[in-house]
């Protein structure tokens, strides 16, 4: 079982998979998901499920990234559905880290989907200024510049599209996925979950689960580190193997929640 790219996807299908996940990643390492969360993804591939993992660039035009991800999805789809997925019917989850679960949260709000179920991870909806750091620096760099030019200066409020606010509004009146899974960890300080939980408890009662797991926002990227230890056992090998060992721990309670959510009967 081999990665393939199909229409701007990383696909991975085993035989006969009994659902398909479409997962999308987080900001800064959504560009290549096959690698930066290649074990999170194949142990879903191997426990049977079909990962469609949609790579993408991130700009301040989130509602346009999610259209882009949403229509190179469904290619795919329509391609599998023809040879491997053998026209049989399969459920559809959308999976998401941090800003990846903004997107699957707009795509369910924006379009007419069919889903079983979204997984969000490490949710976070910052805006502009707090998320890019330099963005609040060049804008004000940009408006002394032009402090001639009025009408320019009145344009350099950049934010994403759509902002904080609009998105838990879009999110509050239009999202349509009633069951979901929202994954927040101990030792994120960038992690939003609570809100969210918030807005869609009241959209969908009785239908939101919420686990509060060890770990950091970039636990689901869970990076195999290569640590050689030298000749001598020194102390900071034992450290390295410690931290390592605690990685893969707070990994597999993450996919053994996901398995578990997904199906119940099963683990």
């Amino acid at each position: 079982m081999d990665w393939q790219e199909l229409y701007g996807n990383w696909v991975l299908v085993p035989d006969r998979p009994t659902a398909i996940i479409h997962f999308l990643g987080g900001a800064f390492v959504a560009t290549a998901p096959q690698v930066t969360y290649r074990r999170l993804l194949e142990r879903l591939a191997a426990e049977g499920y079909a990962v469609i993992a949609t790579p993408f660039i991130n700009t301040f035009d989130h509602s346009a990234i999610a259209q882009t991800v949403y229509r190179n999805f469904n290619r795919a789809v329509e391609a599998l559905s023809e040879t491997r997925f053998r026209s049989r019917y399969l459920p559809i989850y959308g999976m998401g880290h941090s800003m990846g679960c903004k997107l699957h949260l707009l795509i369910g709000s924006l379009y007419k989907v069919e889903r079983a179920g979204n997984i969000l991870i490490s949710f976070n909806n910052y805006a502009a200024r707090d998320a890019v750091p330099l963005v609040e620096q060049v804008t004000s760099v940009l408006a002394q510049f032009s402090s001639a030019f009025s009408d320019l200066s009145s344009n350099l409020n950049v934010e994403f599209t759509p902002s904080p606010l609009e998105t838990n509004q879009i999110i509050s009146e239009r999202y349509q996925v009633p069951r979901n899974l929202l994954v927040k960890f101990s030792n994120d300080t960038i992690d939003q979950t609570r809100g969210l939980t918030e807005i869609l408890q009241l959209r969908f009662p009785e239908m939101v689960t919420v686990q509060k797991l060890a770990g950091s926002h970039l636990t689901p990227l869970g990076s195999d580190v290569n640590w050689q230890a030298g000749e001598s056992f020194a102390p900071w090998d034992a450290i390295a193997q410690w931290m390592r060992q605690e990685a893969y721990r707070e990994l597999h309670q993450l996919e053994r929640t996901i398995l578990r959510w997904l199906n119940p009967l099963e683990i």
